[in-house]
């Protein structure tokens, strides 16, 4: 006959693989909070830009009162 399982070794092998488990969710979090990071820079640049044309437009159309 054979010996019965250690719990604790059956304990810490469940454990084991839930801690795999949390670092590849923590792995893909991290990418995909990357992306999200990257998305938002390039939002805010769009936006930038979008700003500097309107001031630009508000000057030439006189929308906007010019410093002296």
């Amino acid at each position: 006959m054979s010996e019965p399982e250690n719990l604790v070794l059956v304990y810490l092998r469940r454990i084991d693989e839930k801690v795999d488990r949390i670092a590849e969710d923590v792995r893909d979090l991290k990418v995909r909070v990357t992306n999200l990071e990257e998305a938002v820079v390039g939002v805010n640049r769009r936006l930038d830009r979008v700003e500097a044309r309107l001031d630009r437009i508000e000057r030439r159309l006189d929308l906007v009162e010019q410093p002296h």
